[in-house]
């Protein structure tokens, strides 16, 4: 037998046939990590490329931080009410400023413990943190974190709230800048002083004033944990709206500042045991933002740019308790419209996530995007059918809504409803509480309205609403509002045919009326009155007490548009604003609702002509008063209506509020002394009530912006009428009545006051009967119209 071979014998090492050609597990493994490190690597390389390349083209665009370093925040502007009751706060910077040395420690370890706890560590920017929320934007939109105090600053100081990755880059560049600018305590200063905190407080000095009540000094930790919670969405954590979620919030930072060294556990556990007492308002807050805005606007005119840095405290002629009212008496007039219109559909929609213990955190991300409207609450539906929707609202809590609380969005469950109008789970809808417990479905309203109320006899504002919700629309319609009064106006015209002879007894024929291109300038014109019915001859008392069209057009045509526009220029009016044709009858020019009231005010006090007065005086920040200028009684030299006349239109304006189209004012408010028109135009585009008492004139207004019917059933009777009433039994209550007190030179003839001199038929007896009447009333129409004068 051959000896075998050595085994270092070369025959070893020629390859064997039977012996396999792949690498070993242990080699392919070390293969398989090299590609994947390659890949990393690449990754990475181009990831920093990208950086990169983003970095070099956001560098040059960066805003210019270097005004940090000398922040000087300035004294807003205070505007209040006659009481004393703040309205509004104008300023651009912080409006109680505290240095960091004043800040305690207990409301900085708070901070940070909930929003950076490593700020005193790091330069500006968490990178560790930034990259996760890198990746989990790639993932969602709308997940974004890492924002350490800095960038924070950054954002608030310069940059828009929109979660973008181009914005994050600019964040980090800025952060960056700062860093290099400001010292880590300037830095922890302007964040303390700037950051938004809810319930209109910026800054933890006026959160701690606006939610406890208190001085920043005196926080406890269990209050400071409570106010580190709300920069992160100051409205999901505010403790007063949304309790149970804030206190979850407290309770997390609480245990952070244990984690953190901030505080002992014997301290940690006593904040998480203390009870939270929240500051209790003395009244609701008052919503003058419309007429804060305004006196915003006049104080601006008269000081510029110093109006944001003096410290000026403004005080106006408005009380706070009749704006309160006039706020709600608007609004639940707006509301009362809008739940009689069609569904519009539901504000958004929204993913609800399949676990159910996700679902309370998505909505109240959700409703971020749709805060509440005061008494108009938001919330996403959970479950809908047409007898029964449950929602949830931002604070957690469910609430089910059945029966008449379902009506207003009736189309919107129904299963033919379009894909945009159907209420279904992640419905973003609108809920109103109309008693106790009495939840209903609605929407915003898309209609719009105004109120504003004067003291007659010197002009004083008592009280300005200038829309449905300042938020969303800022347009004032009380100040810059231009429509069209129609029957409001009508007293104007009538004022002015006292002065050629007429008296509340003249009979005027309301029977139809044509007219040919050739005496309107333009097209014919067939007036109508607003119900359609001709009733033949009537008193001119009647006839504005029931509005009649026909009546006040031949009372213009008789006296002639030329003289009537000149005429209405006494009380404020703009004669171009008002053509001299016929349809002036029916109001088709242009007012305001201020100047409504300031109009209706010279028929109150007797004749006088008024200014509208706001601003009472003026305190700058030393104390100091710049201007005092208290509304004063208008005198004789204001005069431009003879008394006889304002005292004849009252007279009649009292048997509007009697018997005709408002008699339900002196049926609710149970006074004589009340005296208005109201008005409806021309395809019911906008609805009026403009009344008085001898010490308050009121008009309120209603209508779309976009001029648009309100609905051929909707009158300023069935509209305005209701909210002037609510606000004026307020005003109201406990005045004595006052009647009104007959001038020299009237007498009580034919069932009425009329200037003596057109007493016993001197005067203009009658009028147009020789036109085409309707035929005569039958028994029953008869008696209906006795009895109106009856009442």
């Amino acid at each position: 037998m051959p000896a075998s071979e050595p085994e270092n014998s070369p025959a070893n090492d020629r390859p064997n046939p039977q012996r396999s050609t792949q690498p070993s597990w242990p080699g392919r493994l070390v293969r398989i990590a090299g590609w994947s490190l390659g890949a990393v690597v690449a990754g990475l390389l181009t990831l920093l490329l990208i950086v990169g390349v983003a970095l070099a083209v956001a560098y040059p665009n960066l805003p210019n931080v270097g005004s940090l370093t000398d922040y000087r925040p300035k004294l807003p502007l205070r505007v209040y009410s006659a009481d004393g009751v703040m309205l509004g706060e104008y300023g651009e910077e912080r409006r109680n400023f505290v240095p960091i040395q004043r800040i305690p420690q207990v409301m900085k370890d708070a901070v940070l413990a909930a929003e950076d706890s490593r700020f005193y560590q790091h330069g500006g920017v968490d990178y560790k943190g930034v990259a996760r929320a890198a990746l989990e934007n790639l993932r969602d939109a709308r997940s974004q974190g890492a924002s350490t105090i800095t960038m924070q600053v950054a954002r608030n100081f310069y940059l828009s709230t929109e979660k973008t990755f181009t914005r994050k880059i600019y964040e980090i560049l800025l952060a960056l800048r700062i860093e290099s600018l400001l010292s880590k305590d300037q830095i922890l200063e302007l964040y303390m002083n700037q950051i938004y905190l809810g319930q209109r407080a910026s800054g933890f000095a006026a959160a701690a004033e606006v939610y406890f009540g208190k001085d920043l000094k005196d926080v406890s930790i269990a209050e400071a944990a409570m106010l580190a919670g709300l920069p992160k969405a100051p409205s999901a954590y505010n403790p007063v709206a949304n309790p149970k979620r804030a206190r979850a919030r407290q309770r997390y930072i609480i245990d952070r500042m244990f984690d953190n060294g901030f505080v002992t556990e014997e301290q940690r556990d006593a904040a998480l045991a203390e009870e939270m007492h929240y500051r209790t308002p003395s009244e609701s807050t008052v919503h003058g933002e419309f007429v804060a805005e305004t006196a915003r606007q006049l104080v601006y005119a008269q000081y510029g740019d110093q109006t944001y840095s003096r410290g000026l405290n403004v005080y106006l002629t408005i009380n706070s308790a009749e704006q309160t009212v006039a706020y709600h008496a608007l609004r639940r007039g707006l509301m009362d419209y809008e739940l009689r219109q069609v569904y519009r559909g539901p504000e958004a929609y929204v993913d609800l996530p399949a676990d159910p213990t996700l679902i309370d955190a998505r909505v109240a991300d959700a409703l971020n995007d749709h805060p509440d409207n005061d008494d108009l609450i938001s919330a996403v539906v959970l479950e809908a059918s047409p007898r029964k929707v449950v929602v949830m609202l931002q604070s957690g809590d469910t609430v089910t809504v059945t029966g008449e609380g379902l009506k207003p969005v009736t189309s919107g469950l129904s299963a033919k409803a379009g894909p945009n109008i159907q209420i279904r789970p992640g419905a973003v809808v609108r809920l109103l509480k109309r008693n106790k417990n009495d939840w209903w479905l609605t929407q915003i309203p898309e209609v719009e309205g105004a109120m504003v109320a004067l003291d007659p006899r010197t002009g004083a504002m008592r009280a300005l609403v200038g829309g449905f919700d300042f938020g969303n629309n800022k347009f004032n319609h009380v100040t810059q509002a231009w429509r069209q009064p129609g029957s409001s106006f009508k007293p104007f015209i009538y004022s002015a045919a006292l002065e050629k002879g007429f008296t509340p007894a003249t009979v005027i024929n309301d029977a139809p009326l044509f007219f040919d291109a050739n005496v309107t300038g333009s097209q014919p014109w067939e007036p109508k009155n607003y119900d359609g019915k001709f009733e033949g001859p009537m008193p001119l008392m009647t006839g504005l007490a029931k509005s009649k069209n026909m009546v006040s057009i031949r009372i213009l045509q008789s006296i002639g548009p030329a003289f009537a526009q000149q005429w209405i220029t006494r009380f404020g009016f703009d004669a171009a604003k008002h053509p001299a044709y016929l349809t002036m009858a029916l109001g088709a020019g242009s007012v305001t609702p201020l100047q409504m009231a300031t109009a209706y005010s010279t028929f109150a006090n007797g004749g006088l002509q008024i200014t509208p007065h706001l601003i009472n005086r003026i305190i700058d920040g030393k104390g100091k008063v710049v201007l005092d200028s208290p509304p004063v009684p208008a005198d004789e030299s204001a005069r431009t209506l003879d008394a006889r006349n304002a005292f004849v239109m009252n007279t009649l304006l009292q048997g509007v509020t009697r018997y005709g189209t408002a008699a339900r004012a002196q049926q609710m408010l149970k006074r004589p002394d009340i005296y208005g028109k109201t008005g409806t135009t021309n395809d019911s585009l906008d609805a009026w009530f403009a009344g008085f008492n001898p010490r308050v004139a009121a008009v309120v207004w209603i209508g779309y912006d976009t001029p648009r019917k309100l609905g051929d059933r909707e009158t300023g009777g069935g509209l305005a009428l209701p909210v002037w009433i609510e606000w004026m039994a307020h005003a109201l209550k406990n005045v004595p009545v006052q009647e009104l007190t007959p001038p020299a030179g009237v007498v009580q003839s034919g069932g009425g006051w009329m200037f003596e001199e057109y007493a016993n038929g001197a005067g203009v007896q009658s009028l147009g009967l020789q036109d085409q009447a309707p035929a005569a009333p039958s028994s029953e129409e008869r008696n209906s119209i006795l009895d109106l004068f009856r009442r």
